[in-house]
């Protein structure tokens, strides 16, 4: 039998967990103003300590719900906020994330016109100042800033490679190497953004690891 190669990991990888959270969450990530904010909302509900799922379907209700975009958002009320969340499953922290969501909205508009690619673009392409800048909403701190940044690489090319430390976590649990650029050459031209989804998927679930290697011995 022939020795399995990490080639063989990272493809087996990429087919088993081989997608984004936004694509989860059914964002069509463009460089726009709405799938972008849309994107910063899923990073902040992605940030608490609650299960993927409920934080991704958080964010369907609440782009269900009409609050696609910061003014409307903005608009909403809090206990409209509070009802979309609950709905996704999202209970645990509702009035709280609730909050710090119509604060973001307002902090999008006041100092980006909603338009986070003006965010970007006053980093003038260095990615830690666009994590630190994303820092700056209510509920986004490093690790949402790194969910943002992860997702937003399949967009922005600016910030890609970004294999941040959950996506590396997830190369350990598979014995592969945690330089990117490797990482890369072993996906044959898979998108940054979709590897780094699927090492994170992994690092996330005790059981994917040894899904992975028994997909790649087959």
């Amino acid at each position: 039998m022939a020795r399995t190669s990490r080639r063989d990991v990272v493809h087996a990888l990429l087919d088993g967990y081989g997608r984004t959270y936004a694509a989860q969450a059914g964002i069509r990530l463009r460089d726009t103003p709405q799938p972008l904010y849309q994107l910063l909302v899923l990073a902040c509900l992605l940030s608490a300590r609650i299960r993927a799922d409920a934080a991704v379907g958080a964010s369907r209700e609440l782009s269900q719900a009409g609050m696609r975009d910061p003014r409307r958002m903005a608009r909403a009320t809090w206990q409209q906020r509070v009802d979309a969340l609950g709905r996704g499953g999202y209970r645990r922290y509702d009035e709280r994330t609730a909050t710090q969501l119509g604060r973001g909205a307002e902090l999008v508009r006041q100092r980006y016109g909603g338009d986070l690619r003006r965010l970007r673009d006053e980093a003038h392409g260095d990615t830690e100042a666009m994590r630190r800048s994303l820092q700056e909403f209510p509920g986004v701190g490093p690790t949402g800033a790194d969910i943002f940044l992860r997702e937003a690489q399949a967009v922005w090319p600016q910030a890609a490679p970004y294999i941040d430390g959950k996506a590396l976590q997830g190369a350990r649990a598979l014995d592969l190497p945690a330089a990117p650029a490797t990482l890369l050459r072993l996906a044959d031209g898979a998108e940054p953004a979709v590897l780094a989804a699927a090492l994170v998927r992994v690092a996330l679930d005790k059981k994917a690891p040894d899904a992975v290697r028994e997909s790649a011995r087959a």
